[in-house]
């Protein structure tokens, strides 16, 4: 069951809301300010489940700056809570004997420090998904402040869809960021793209098109590609993002190229329809496999004769006479 986390507090830097339910005690939220009694951090599911039991730990690995005061709280609809349990030296435990929750809440007393949520566990049925890949989109509209609400929610699709993209764009060792700067511009250099970390959109080009989230979704996917060498061929790049984009994030919204004019290495758009049609008639794995290439600096057009049996070339011939068909 997908987890959305809310909060009243701002992230203090790379200690993003999902590290308190990744399952990993050694990362933790941290906010900027001090914690009060009129803030809170939630955790909200997309449907309601039977919880057996729920325990929050706070503060630091090393046990500094927990939660002294403070209730832990569960609600069945997501909007009206009941405490559960005490804070005390950093934790608090419940039993809720499988009543049906929709939302979990810290609720913390007044505290001289910042508020540390460490890890929350829930034995639930069924089980919650915990964020295999912690991330928040933080929001920078100051160019445009209208566009803070359309922002903070494409923010939050692009935290749901980013466990696909980096499943799209695994390789081995490799992390993908924490926290991605989601910056609206008035000059943004292009409608929508990635500088490093960031995620840079632009204002106008939104404020017409304020329903176009798959082409977040498209720079998104360069943030995870972070290619670092020269040799990365531009239409295989920009392939990947749209293939993430139209066969992962919006299937079917993507009709089929002209059997004509299409082009392995042409518009995004085709490279995207040629990689689907190689990962359903050579290797579900070939977009990793390439991905994994243009990431560590090996790729050359010598990987497809050892990834298909095919030279690439071929493959376009290949690919075209299915467009045909």
């Amino acid at each position: 069951m997908p987890v959305t986390v809310e909060t009243t507090l701002r992230t203090n830097g790379e200690w993003v809301r999902q590290f308190a339910f990744d399952g990993n005690p050694n990362t933790f939220f941290a906010s900027t300010e001090n914690a009060g009694a009129g803030d809170h951090f939630t955790l909200v599911f997309d449907r309601a489940v039977a919880v057996t039991a729920v325990e929050v730990r706070t503060g630091t690995p090393n046990e500094s700056q927990g939660l002294t005061s403070g209730h832990l709280e569960v609600s069945a609809d997501g909007t009206a809570f009941e405490p559960l349990a005490a804070f005390a030296a950093g934790a608090a435990r419940g039993d809720a004997g499988g009543r049906s929750v929709r939302a979990v809440r810290v609720r913390p007393g007044a505290q001289p420090h910042p508020l540390l949520v460490r890890e929350v566990a829930i034995r639930s049925d069924p089980p919650l998904a915990a964020f295999r890949y912690p991330v928040e989109f933080a929001v920078d509209a100051a160019d445009a402040p209208h566009l803070a609400p359309w922002a903070e929610r494409v923010a939050r699709t692009c935290e749901r869809a980013y466990p696909m993209i980096c499943d799209e764009l695994a390789a081995d060792g490799f992390r993908p960021p924490s926290r991605v700067p989601f910056v609206v511009r008035r000059d943004a250099p292009a409608l929508v793209g990635a500088s490093g970390n960031r995620v840079i959109a632009s204002a106008g080009y939104f404020e017409a098109n304020p329903h176009d989230v798959g082409a977040v979704i498209h720079a998104v996917s360069f943030v995870v590609q972070a290619y670092k060498g020269h040799g990365s061929p531009a239409w295989l790049v920009h392939g990947i993002a749209d293939y993430v984009r139209f066969f992962k994030f919006e299937p079917g919204a993507l009709g089929p190229p002209d059997p004509d004019t299409a082009r392995y290495d042409g518009d995004p758009h085709e490279t995207a329809a040629f990689l689907a049609h190689l990962v359903a008639a050579h290797d579900p794995a070939l977009v990793r496999r390439l991905n994994a290439a243009l990431r560590e600096g090996r790729y050359t057009d010598d990987i497809w004769p050892a990834l298909t049996g095919r030279s690439l070339p071929e493959l376009g011939d290949e690919w075209r006479r299915t467009l045909r068909r």
